[in-house]
């Protein structure tokens, strides 16, 4: 049969191609010379090299002369081959098939290029190993160009069919595709005798065929030399994926226009994982607006309860405790909610410290003795090893035990037990929350540390909340290098077990003492919602200080100026000039500035480390708690 780059032009796409198109080697030859963006070359066995392309030449700098016969490792650094790297490429695609890695490579020269690599093995044709297809692409540029290849007819053909990662074919050109690779196959599906013959338009969505762009490629590579795109294509079966393409046109020695080499990535992970980078980057900005817009009212409401949590009547003190543990309820909610956005997008920060685990699991436990003592719960506590140390977040670890401990009270009947166990454990330090509540099936057992996972569907409708609080206490865990484990039988009444596993260290030398009790002084405070700014100075006065209130930027500029507050506890969203710009103006205009506390319902780490770069000494995030600001105004007023 007559080799079809003898005859005219094909006309246009719409007069189908004859049935069969024969490829030559020499075709073969040829689309490989045209490639010059990989490196493209021949190992035997033991790794030395046999073939060298124009694409390995122009990327490694060495001539063919220079390089073949010498062993690959010459293009490694110091640091991989102390480690047998190319041993261990070798080894891994002899066994596997292939092997893939990105890392530092070397030119001739010794200067140093991010490469990507793609080792394939290749056989004999009774199944044994004949050498290696080493393909390679420098990342640092991310240009692409033609690759040319040097090698035997032979070889090039066995380098086509082998490479698995790109599809690799060519057209005629009119754009009819002759020939067709493994990688070709894999990735859109198709089988070599399905698709030589047909259009390359066939992989592109209907949408973009009617826009022509098919044919405008075309054109667009033969006159620049070479097109360059990024889109969707379909594969045989409708799906779609998100691909990178490089069309390079192929001329012959005469400069006649004999078709064009294509080459083609599926990058459909590469982009989903970018999505969904950029919707966890909206979804954090979302959480962030919500949790403050949910702390501000919370915040009066949190404080007209601390104030008449102090009234002697029955009747009030009832209903105040109904409204004190739905506030700290909500908050808790809230908090949860950022905290899971942040673990999300690995923005928690730990605060590591010497801490002895006790101290953390009295305090949790009693955060929660108001639930259970509403539930009339039995609390029995162990805390068998009082002299157990972690390097840990006093708070965060206060958040685990207080998490599992709010799921004990919240699945067991009234009246059930529930036990809180502090022991030496295999990691150096357990502790166990059980209860005697409905436990857990064996069906939802195993994802019960899934994000909104909440086990009994029924039974957790009833009971309330996001499903966040288990997948807190993992996360945390394993922040603090430890651990979590569930068991239960899922028999009701013999409940739940949780263990929480943690690293011990040596106990320091000295603990950290306690803060003391506190004494009045002035308190400015400045909020531009009245009714938090009302209930604030109401809970310092409660507190034996002196409040005042002004309501924007301004005026606390001015009250700090005139009355020469002792502290100044200050909301950050002001009218006029924000509490940030506020701080920034007493250091620079003010000799001796009042202590500055941000109050506010910006609670990101990075809002707390900008308050404390500007000048405040602490940022709390509303609701404020009563028994963290006595602690903070007896400190920052050495009353403590």
């Amino acid at each position: 049969m007559p080799n079809r780059f003898n005859e005219p032009p094909v006309p246009s796409p719409a007069t189908p191609p004859p049935d069969c198109w024969a490829v030559s080697d020499a075709d073969y030859r040829a689309m490989v010379d045209a490639v010059l963006d990989y490196a493209i070359f021949f190992l035997d066995p033991t790794g030395h090299i046999l073939t060298w392309n124009a694409g390995a030449a122009r990327m490694k700098k060495y001539t063919a002369s220079e390089i073949m016969g010498r062993h690959f490792s010459l293009f490694y650094p110091q640091e991989l081959l102390d480690k047998g790297w190319p041993a261990h490429e070798l080894k891994t695609t002899a066994a596997e098939g292939r092997f893939e890695d990105e890392g530092w490579r070397l030119r001739k020269d010794g200067t140093r290029f991010w490469a990507s690599i793609v080792l394939t093995r290749l056989n004999h044709p009774d199944g044994s190993l004949k050498g290696f297809l080493k393909i390679t692409r420098d990342l640092s540029e991310r240009q692409r160009h033609e690759e040319r290849l040097r090698a035997s007819e032979e070889r090039f053909r066995l380098i086509v069919d082998g490479v698995k990662d790109y599809a690799i074919f060519m057209l005629d050109p009119a754009g009819y595709v002759v020939s067709w690779n493994t990688g070709a196959r894999a990735t859109k599906g198709y089988q070599a005798a399905e698709i030589i013959g047909k259009h390359f338009s066939v992989f592109y969505p209907p949408e973009v065929v009617a826009t022509g762009f098919p044919d405008r490629e075309l054109k667009s590579a033969l006159e620049a030399g070479r097109f360059e795109d990024e889109g969707w294509r379909v594969r045989k079966d409708g799906t779609r994926f998100w691909a990178s393409v490089v069309l390079s046109p192929l001329f012959d020695k005469t400069g006649q226009h004999r078709g064009f080499a294509k080459v083609t990535r599926d990058l459909t992970d590469r982009r989903r994982i970018a999505a969904l980078e950029d919707e966890g980057r909206r979804i954090s900005t979302f959480l962030a607006m919500l949790g403050h817009e949910l702390r501000n009212p919370l915040a009066p409401i949190a404080n007209v309860v601390a104030i008449l949590q102090r009234q002697s009547d029955p009747q009030v003190q009832r209903l105040i405790g109904v409204a004190s543990r739905q506030v700290r309820q909500i908050t808790r909610l809230v908090d949860d909610l950022l905290d899971v956005g942040r673990i999300a997008n690995g923005k928690i920060h730990l605060e590591l410290k010497p801490l002895r685990l006790a101290i953390a699991v009295r305090e949790a436990i009693e955060a929660t003795r108001p639930i259970v003592a509403v539930k009339q719960h039995v609390l029995d506590v162990e805390l068998g090893d009082e002299l157990l140390w972690v390097s840990g977040d006093h708070s965060r670890l206060v958040q685990v035990v207080s998490n599992l401990l709010h799921n004990a009270a919240k699945f067991t009947p009234r009246g059930g037990r529930i036990k809180v166990r502090l022991e030496a454990g295999p990691l150096g330090a357990s502790i166990s929350v059980s209860d005697s509540g409905p436990g857990i099936s064996s069906t939802h057992l195993p994802e019960i540390f899934n994000l909104f996972a909440q086990g009994d569907q029924d039974i957790a409708r009833t009971q309330g909340g996001l499903g966040l609080g288990l997948t807190l206490v993992q996360s945390i865990a394993v922040l603090h290098g430890g651990e979590v484990s569930a068991f239960s039988k899922g028999v009701p009444g013999e409940g739940a077990e949780f263990i929480v596993s943690l690293p011990t260290i040596t106990a320091p030398l000295e603990v950290p003492r306690e803060t003391g009790p506190q004494a009045g002084r002035r308190i400015l405070v400045v909020d531009d919602n009245r009714d938090a700014a009302e209930t604030l100075s109401l809970m310092v006065e409660a507190l034996g200080y002196y409040p005042t209130a002004v309501f924007d930027g301004e005026a606390a500029l001015h009250a700090i100026k005139c009355a020469r507050p002792d502290v100044v506890l200050m909301d950050i969203g002001l009218p006029g000039l924000s509490g940030w710009e506020v701080a920034q103006k007493v250091r620079s205009e003010i000799a001796d500035p009042p202590p500055l506390i941000a109050v506010t319902g910006y609670g990101q780490p990075s809002d707390r480390a900008k308050s404390l770069a500007l000048g405040f000494q602490d940022h709390f995030t509303k609701p404020i708690e009563i028994e963290q600001l006595t602690v903070t105004l007896s400190r920052l007023l050495g009353l403590a």
